[in-house]
């Protein structure tokens, strides 16, 4: 519980919105330290850097907008799937489970609830909600100083997942710099938003390892498990968010840490935020450090409110711990799975097997959420409906409803500079990778041996060789392509989901940071197969060629982008992206001359078809000739496998390429759109 005066500041606070938060400007941090407590010596700022950024912390301050988040009988219930015995049974009505059955709970500025319940309790599906970012519909009333979840709460929220999503080959001062170029206002310059982030790697303790790469895996080393929790909360702490929340964020951390990480949300909290966390096991001495505890059992609340009070209600109802001195997170977890703590944990597995008895387990946990019904529910429902009445949160509220929806924190352009720029680094160990340049070059090389300087006498070979350039810059960015936005997913859901950036200025930033990338390589392939495969010595004609093939590419990794969108999964993608590439193989006008009329049309769909007829179009003239017998010559366009291509409408099949260029990247950034906005939508 917070100090009668910590309440009347915060409340104070809240009846001036647009004033600062906290007028503590002596400690030198935009996160103000509890009441009487000292910083630590980690996360003091020198005086010299005091004095050099007072706008930058007096900007930070005034965005900061306590808010007292209440949520009133949330429930939350699945449809499971149904089954049917037989063709002419009936369909059995369906079952629904139920994920969370009324849960209620007041939450303020300067206070930090925690969440326990066992697994499957339903802690992370309240959280989400919470936080505005449950896709699905639910029952109850969510509110944000009495306002609904709106655009601006989402850009003033901080959600912390349980797994870290980061980048792993940036290191931590990249990361949180771009993070700060992305969410910190526009108001604030560049130089400043970098300062911001360095505060917020010394307010974390992570000044060791500051240039180290995040790493991801077994085999790509980085920082450690805690030092990566640390980073995805600081993410959050930049944008001095009014509303914080975390979802188990001491999980697989050793206690030491977990403490740290704990203390850390809590001088968040007593600075006038909001922090709401669920936590698995605490420690006896992390539970002292929350304000008020929200305990599940199967989705039902068996006690909501201040956390020093817990061991008192439950003794008032016949639940007593089995010993002194118990941690009573351990106690309210044993209560949660619905073990009676009448007797000692030994004494019960001797008792006929107690332990496994799932009736006892059951009319425990029933009488104990019987018990909420009757004894606190009606108290959290008083307290809400007296909040509700508070003209200093009616003021707040207000203010967040004036507040300008649309408005992002950058600008379009700036979006797309800074992701462009993180895409680039992120990017450039896998496009440049030793393995991806053997293999374009080995099969080069191959290629201009198994073609060395072939002539026209062999035209049959040469127009080989011209296929095998539109067959293999087809398949191979196609490939590449596919596995863009499905393993990129769960990074863009966290970022869109915080406003971070407009879709399309991410969209455009990836497409443009793939052209460097994604066309050196066969511009390289090119240069080396040509000159050794004999084809024309004409530079006009080598560079027709390499731009051919390099529009060819862009076609095919539209097509890669399109599948990827379209269906997130990687595997179906990559079984779909083979059926069309052998469909477009089969269909280029190579293997087969003659086809049945009724099936010809597969040919004008395939880029491929387009990207050949241009090749051999550039490559040979109309008065071409190559001897065709003994002592006679034909001209090389009257050739069975070029007569049959139609090469007199160049512009048309550029024409036709270009319109498969625009339309598979308009259709990969709509299923982009379509496939994300459902879950970051408000």
């Amino acid at each position: 519980m917070m100090p009668p005066e910590q309440e009347t500041n915060i409340s104070t606070h809240i009846s001036t919105p647009n004033n600062q938060i906290s007028n503590r400007s002596d400690t030198g941090s935009v996160y103000a330290q509890p009441s009487g407590s000292k910083p630590s010596s980690d996360n003091s700022i020198p005086n010299d850097q005091q004095q050099s950024k007072p706008a930058t912390f007096s900007i930070l301050r005034q965005s900061l907008r306590p808010v007292t988040l209440k949520f009133e009988d949330v429930a939350y219930s699945i449809n499971l799937k149904t089954t049917k015995t037989s063709c002419f049974s009936r369909h059995e009505p369906k079952q629904s489970r139920s994920i969370l059955n009324g849960v209620t709970g007041i939450v303020r500025p300067g206070e930090l609830l925690a969440m326990l319940g066992p697994s499957g309790s339903g802690k992370t599906t309240l959280l989400t909600a919470l936080a505005g970012r449950l896709p699905v519909k639910f029952t109850g009333t969510i509110t944000y100083n009495g306002q609904p979840f709106s655009s601006y709460m989402k850009r003033k929220t901080g959600f912390v997942t349980q797994d870290d999503v980061l980048y792993p080959h940036l290191t931590v001062l990249e990361t949180l710099t771009y993070t700060a170029l992305l969410r910190l206002p526009k108001v604030l310059a560049k130089e400043q938003k970098i300062e911001q982030a360095e505060v917020v790697i010394m307010e974390l303790g992570l000044t060791r390892c500051r240039n180290s790469v995040i790493g991801g895996g077994a085999l790509f080393r980085g920082i450690s498990g805690g030092e990566r929790k640390r980073v995805s909360i600081g993410q959050e702490m930049l944008v001095n968010p009014s509303l914080l929340l975390l979802d188990e964020p001491t999980s697989g951390l050793d206690s030491t840490t977990a403490q740290h990480i704990v203390a850390k949300l809590r001088g968040l909290a007593r600075g006038g935020r909001t922090v709401i966390t669920t936590i698995h096991q605490p420690s006896s001495r992390l539970y002292r450090m929350f304000d008020k505890v929200v305990v599940l059992s199967e989705g039902n609340p068996i006690y909501s409110g201040q956390a020093g009070r817990v061991m008192e209600y439950f003794g008032s109802i016949g639940y007593l711990p089995g010993f002194n001195f118990m941690n009573p997170a351990d106690f309210l977890l044993d209560l949660a799975n619905g073990i009676a703590p009448e007797f000692k944990q030994e004494d019960q597995l001797d008792l006929h097997g107690r332990l496994d008895n799932h009736e006892d387990q059951a009319s425990s946990k029933q009488f104990l959420v019987s018990s909420y019904k009757k004894n606190l529910y009606p108290s959290l429902k008083a307290e809400i409906q007296r909040s509700n009445s508070d003209p200093a949160v009616a003021t707040a509220g207000t203010a967040l409803s004036r507040s300008s929806e649309n408005q992002w924190t950058t600008s379009w352009w700036v979006q797309f500079k800074v992701l462009l720029e993180r895409g680039l680094k992120e990017r450039r160990h896998e496009s440049y990778s030793g393995l991806r340049i053997f293999q374009v070059m080995s099969v080069s090389i191959l290629s201009g041996l198994l073609w060395w300087h072939s002539d026209t006498s062999h035209i049959q070979d040469q127009v080989g060789l011209i296929f095998f350039f539109s067959i293999f810059w087809g398949f191979f960015p196609l490939f590449n392509a596919i596995f863009t936005f499905p393993l990129e997913r769960p990074m863009l859901i966290k970022e869109r989901s915080s406003g971070m950036y407009r879709l399309s200025s991410y969209y455009f930033a990836r497409i443009v940071g793939d052209l460097p990338m994604e066309l050196v390589l066969p511009t390289i392939f090119v240069t080396v197969t040509y000159w050794m495969g004999g084809l024309k010595p004409s530079l006009i004609t080598f560079v027709f060629t390499l731009l051919i093939v390099l529009f060819n590419v862009l076609v095919s990794q539209g097509i890669g982008l399109a599948l990827g969108a379209i269906l997130m999964d990687v595997k179906q993608a990559t079984t779909l992206a083979s059926v069309t590439m052998l469909v477009f193989l089969l269909a280029g006008g190579y293997y087969i001359q003659n086809m049945p009329s009724f099936i010809a049309w597969l040919k004008y769909i395939s880029f491929s078809h387009y990207c050949y007829k241009l090749l051999v179009a550039v490559q040979y003239s109309a008065n071409e000739v190559y001897q065709c017998g003994l002592g006679s010559h034909c001209r090389v366009v009257d050739f069975p496998a070029i007569n049959c291509l139609g090469l007199d409408n160049k512009w048309g099949d550029v024409a036709a390429m270009t319109v498969m260029l625009v339309a598979y990247r308009i259709l990969a950034y709509l299923a982009l759109k379509t496939g994300t906005t459902s879950l970051t939508s408000l």
